[in-house]
C-alpha cells in the first residue's frame, strides 16, 4: 500500500519493522529525528507490520524530506488463493533459512530464483508448498504434531514472500542506499535490495534483533508468532527452537550483505561479531539528543526530591513492567508517598497490560502506580525525582539521555548500554565524570527499590549524580554530533556509488 510517492530520487531508504511512522517513542522517534535532521536529503520508507487493524495509523507528522511511504502488512489474507506451482528441486534452497547453523546460499538473496522458480505469489497458499513442508516436516520433526508443523513453516514464509512480491514496486525507483534499524524482516528485504539494486546497505541495530526474538519467542510462542495456528498442543520447545534459528539465519543475512554494520555501544558490537557479522564491518554511533530543548526542563527541588519515578516505555513484557510495580510496593514501605508513573503506550500488549493491572491491584498499590498512556516527555521530566527502566533488555534508549539533558538520575537494570550511559563507559574521561544514578540487577525489585530509595532520600547524592548526567549528556551524546556521524556516512556512500544528481 503506497501512502505518499512524489516521483522523486530517494537518497536513502528506510526499511522499518513494527516502527516507524505508525508506532510512536524509542526507534520510531530515532528514524524520526534523522528524517528531520537531514532535510537536504529525501528519504522513503517501507513499513513492516502485521495487519492493518494492529495499527493506529500514522502518528507522526512525516517531514517534507520524505518522499516515499508503503505499508506491507505480511498477514493481510485477503491477498492469498490456491493456485498450482511448478514444483523444481530448487525448492530446496528454502530449508537453508531452517537449517541451525546454515550457510545462506547467494541464490536465496537474486529475486529471479522466486519469481522463476517458486513464482511466490500465493506460495503459500499451493499444494506444491504443502507437499514441500510434508518434506521438510519428514526431515525435521517427525515426532512433532504435523499441523502445528505446517502453520509455523506458513508463518515462517509468509512474510518473506511478501517481500518478495512488493519488493517489485521498489525496484522501479532510484535508490542510494538502504538502511535498516534492524536485521529480521527488515534486515531481510534490505539485503535483497542489495543484491538485486547494487546499491549501499547500511544496518542500525539499537538492540541485538535475535536477541530480542529470543526473549519474545521464550516468552509467549503463541502470542507473538503462530497467528493463524489453530489451537491444538504441541512441544512447544521444538517450535521455539525452529523460530530462533530461523532469526539467527535472517540475521547472518543482514550481516554478510551489509557495507556497514552499526551498533549504539561496544557490547552490542562484539554480539554482532558472535552472531556472524565480519569485525570490519562494524563501528559505532551512539544516540543523541537536543540538549536546548531539556534545558528549560532543569530544576533543583528547594525541599525534599519529588518522590515520583517515572517508566517510561512501552508496557510489554521486554520491559519488564512488572518487576517496577514490585519495586514500588516495597518502596512504599519505607516511603510511603512514592508514585510510579508509567509513561508509555499500553495497547501493543493488551493481555500483559491486564496482568500489570492485576498484579497492580492485587500488591494494594493502585492508588501509587499509574498508567498514563503516551505523554510529551517534556511534560513528564519536570515533575518526577528518577527517571527508570526494569528491561530485560535494551539498546541505547534515549530515555535515560533526555533524562540526564533534563537534570533527572536514572536507574535501570543491567541490559543494553545503560550501565555505560548511567557509570561512563565510552573512555577513561567518560568514567571519570562519575554516576549519574544506579545500575541493578534485572528482575530484582529489592535491589531496585533500594537504589530508588538511596536517591530520593539522599539529595546530595541525587544532586551529584544530576550534575554527572548532565556533563555526560553534553559531552558525548549530543544530538548534533548524531546528525553529523549519519549525514557524513550517507554522503560518503551516495558519493561512492555516484548515486546522488
Amino acid at each position: 500500500m503506497i501512502l505518499i510517492d512524489k516521483k522523486q530520487k530517494i537518497d536513502v531508504l528506510f526499511v522499518t519493522e513494527g516502527t516507524y511512522p505508525y508506532v510512536k517513542g524509542g526507534l520510531s522517534a530515532w528514524i524520526n529525528q534523522l528524517i528531520n535532521g537531514i532535510p537536504d536529503l529525501n528519504f522513503g520508507v517501507l513499513f513492516l507490520g502485521s495487519r492493518k487493524k494492529d495499527y493506529k495509523g500514522i502518528q507522526y507528522k512525516l517531514p517534507k524530506n520524505l518522499v516515499y511511504l508503503e505499508a506491507i502488512f505480511f498477514f493481510e489474507e485477503a491477498q492469498y488463493i490456491s493456485r498450482k506451482v511448478k514444483r523444481t528441486k530448487k525448492f530446496d534452497l528454502l530449508k537453508y533459512f531452517l537449517y541451525k547453523n546454515s550457510q545462506i546460499p547467494e541464490e536465496l538473496l537474486n529475486l529471479d530464483y522466486y519469481y522463476r522458480e517458486l513464482q511466490t505469489t500465493n506460495f503459500v497458499n499451493s499444494p506444491e508448498f504443502s507437499e514441500f513442508v510434508k518434506e521438510i516436516y519428514i526431515e525435521l520433526s517427525p515426532d512433532e504434531p504435523f499441523t502445528s508443523f505446517f502453520w509455523t513453516i506458513r508463518n515462517i514464509f509468509i512474510p518473506l514472500f511478501r517481500l518478495v512480491e512488493v519488493s517489485k514496486n521498489i525496484l522501479e525507483k532510484k535508490i542510494g542506499i538502504v538502511h535498516s534499524p534492524s536485521t529480521g524482516f527488515a534486515g531481510f528485504l534490505a539485503a535483497l535490495l542489495k543484491a538485486n539494486l547494487n546499491i549501499p546497505y547500511i544496518l542500525t541495530e539499537h538492540g541485538i534483533y535475535v536477541k530480542e526474538r529470543k526473549i519474545d519467542i521464550l516468552a509467549s510462542l503463541e502470542k507473538f508468532f503462530l497467528t493463524f495456528t489453530p489451537e491444538d498442543k504441541y512441544d512447544i520447545d521444538f517450535f521455539k527452537e525452529l523460530w530462533i534459528d530461523f532469526f539467527i539465519n535472517l540475521g547472518k543475512i543482514s550481516y554478510l550483505k551489509a557495507d556497514l554494520v552499526i551498533s549504539l555501544y561496544e557490547e552490542a558490537r562484539k554480539m554482532q561479531i558472535d552472531l556472524g557479522c565480519p569485525p570490519e564491518k562494524t563501528k559505532i554511533i551512539p544516540n543523541g539528543v537536543k540538549i536546548e530543548e531539556f534545558k528549560p526542563l532543569r530544576k533543583i527541588p528547594e525541599g525534599k526530591i519529588p518522590p515520583i519515578i517515572a517508566l517510561i516505555a512501552r508496557v510489554a513484557p521486554i520491559k519488564d513492567i512488572k518487576t517496577f510495580i514490585k519495586s514500588i510496593k516495597i518502596l512504599s514501605q519505607k516511603l510511603p508517598d512514592v508514585e510510579g508513573w508509567i509513561v508509555g503506550p499500553y495497547d501493543e500488549n493488551p493481555d500483559y497490560y491486564k496482568e500489570c493491572l492485576t498484579l497492580r491491584d492485587f500488591l494494594g498499590v493502585k492508588d501509587k502506580i499509574k498508567f498514563l498512556g503516551f505523554q510529551n516527555i517534556k511534560t513528564i521530566l519536570p515533575k518526577v525525582g528518577l527517571s527508570t527502566l526494569t528491561s530485560i533488555s535494551e539498546g541505547m534508549p534515549l530515555v535515560v539521555l533526555e533524562s540526564f539533558a533534563a537534570g533527572i538520575p536514572f536507574v535501570a537494570t543491567n541490559v543494553g548500554s545503560c550501565p555505560q550511559l548511567i557509570y561512563g563507559g565510552l573512555n577513561e574521561e567518560d568514567k571519570k565524570i562519575g554516576k549519574a544514578g544506579e545500575i541493578a540487577p534485572v528482575g530484582q525489585p529489592e535491589i531496585i527499590a533500594e537504589a530508588y530509595f538511596q536517591l530520593l532520600t539522599n539529595k546530595e547524592k541525587w544532586l551529584n549524580c544530576r550534575e554527572n548526567g548532565i556533563k555526560r549528556v553534553e559531552q558525548f551524546y549530543t544530538y548534533d554530533t548524531f546528525i553529523e556521524n549519519y549525514k557524513k556516512l550517507y554522503l560518503k556512500y551516495l558519493n561512492t556509488y555516484n548515486l546522488r544528481e
